[in-house]
């Protein structure tokens, strides 16, 4: 009995330090659901004397005056049943509603260089299915201020997340905005200059963010590849297939070479989810890499790559800053995923030196943990 209490208390410990890590992955970075929250889009164009917007929105989040900086899901918000309300109205209905509530909407508008936005039109976009968010296009037009000088545009912080872009082609301009943000000035008949650096910096910090704390599919498939083997060969080789094959699927979605259609994207997601669950389960079956698992990762890594290119296609890439915001997305990603690795390394693998104990205590009860989430995700989007 005193010979089985260390091996009992090392069995608790690791079943407490793997499900905390595990839920901490899952808090940190929301939850899979349909009710799931997009960014919004605003298309900016600016003339000599106005401001013209283009916004394509969630707008019952902001009539239920959802707080998005609190939370990942509408069914999480305090406000889920008066969302829900509004999503069952009809198009129609929601138009109305919408110009009867600009005046308190406008005012989560942030502007500099120009007066209130007034508004032009109020689109509502068809959704068959009520679980699912729509959206609406809402024109709206504010005059400038007297002179030459640039526009800046954000919204409040609670409304979420705002992908603002400005310019086509090789002068196009676009960044995603959080917490209150604004965008940089905007110039009046002109394109926006940044700098090289600035173009970079910007891309490699929304890879980092499309891992953590956005990218849980991508943390849960990472994790797993590392939970395969304690020898860092093993990993080095599925995280190069991994990347390698996102980069080619990113890059070709991007240019689009390879087009899913938004209303099929559940297609992709579901196999993204089945993805988890298969290196998951075979991390139970299996301890040595063959060259079988480098095949499959670098095909799983392929579907990852057109969850990636969703995040590029909204920020509206210029032609002339394709390579150069490529390159630094990807990096931003690969440091997200070293990240999760170092965590995972230092409070699970740290503490075990005996590959037998780590098996046992990590990689089999992780590996089972993550096939039940990717299972469930599989069922949850392709029965959505």
């Amino acid at each position: 009995m005193l010979k089985f209490f260390p091996k009992f208390r090392l069995m608790v410990w690791s079943f407490f330090t793997v499900s905390s890590f595990l839920l901490g992955i899952l808090g940190f970075s929301g939850s899979s659901h349909a009710h799931e929250l997009r960014p919004a889009i605003a298309d900016v164009l600016v003339t000599q004397t106005e401001v013209q917007i283009k916004l394509l929105v969630t707008v019952e989040t902001l009539l239920a005056d959802i707080d998005l900086t609190k939370v990942t899901n509408t069914d999480e918000a305090p406000e889920a049943k008066k969302y829900d309300r509004l999503r069952s109205l009809s198009v129609d209905e929601l138009a109305k509603l919408v110009a009867s509530e600009w005046t308190s909407l406008e005012e989560g508008m942030l502007v500099d260089g120009a007066g209130r936005f007034r508004l032009q039109s109020v689109k509502v976009l068809e959704e068959q299915d009520v679980d699912l968010p729509r959206d609406t296009m809402i024109e709206m037009v504010a005059n400038l201020k007297f002179g030459d000088g640039p526009v800046a545009i954000g919204w409040v912080a609670k409304n979420g997340g705002l992908v603002v872009r400005h310019g086509t082609g090789d002068n196009a301009y676009a960044a995603f905005l959080e917490g209150g943000e604004m965008s940089v000035p905007l110039p009046r008949m002109g394109k926006v200059e940044e700098s090289v650096p600035a173009v970079f910096w910007r891309f490699v910090v929304e890879g980092f963010d499309h891992i953590i704390p956005k990218g849980l599919d991508h943390i849960l498939f990472v994790f797993g590849l590392f939970l395969f083997s304690q020898i860092w060969r093993a990993l080095l080789w599925q995280i190069t297939a991994f990347t390698l094959a996102h980069t080619v699927t990113l890059g070709l979605a991007t240019l689009s070479v390879i087009a899913i259609p938004a209303g099929q994207m559940w297609v992709v997601e579901a196999l993204i989810a089945t993805s988890i669950a298969y290196v998951a389960i075979e991390n139970i079956f299996q301890s040595k890499l063959g060259w079988w698992r480098i095949v499959v990762v670098f095909c799983f890594g392929l579907l990852h790559g057109l969850g990636f290119a969703s995040v590029l296609g909204d920020l509206g890439l210029a032609q002339g800053q394709f390579i150069l915001s490529l390159i630094a997305f990807n990096l931003g990603v690969e440091l997200g995923q070293l990240a999760i690795i170092a965590g995972a390394l230092i409070i699970l693998t740290l503490p075990f030196g005996r590959a037998n104990l780590y098996r046992r205590f990590v990689v089999i009860p992780g590996s089972l943990a993550i096939a039940l989430v990717g299972v469930w995700w599989a069922i949850e989007r392709t029965f959505h």
